[in-house]
């Protein structure tokens, strides 16, 4: 099982805060699953298809492709702004 999570801006877009999926329902690399969530509908490939869109596994950001394991959490936030 992972838990996807969506913060900001993307949780209200999507009109989800998260995802639990177990295992054999989720890809087992980062981009496989981008591409599966992407196939959920127009906001969602405009957020998983964005190279603006950050990502961290496990609370630790990474702009890699890297395998997934049971147990992850995968947060989806949109690009920071400073002021």
């Amino acid at each position: 099982m992972i838990k996807v999570l969506f913060f900001a801006s993307f949780r209200e877009k999507l009109n989800c805060e998260q995802l639990t999926l177990e295992e054999g329902e989720y890809a087992s690399l980062l981009s496989a699953l981008k591409s599966q969530l992407a196939e959920r509908g127009e906001h969602w490939r405009e957020v998983m298809m964005s190279d603006r869109t950050l990502v961290a596994i496990n609370q630790t950001m990474t702009r890699q492709d890297v395998t997934l394991q049971s147990g992850d959490e995968i947060a989806f936030f949109p690009p920071v702004t400073g002021g």
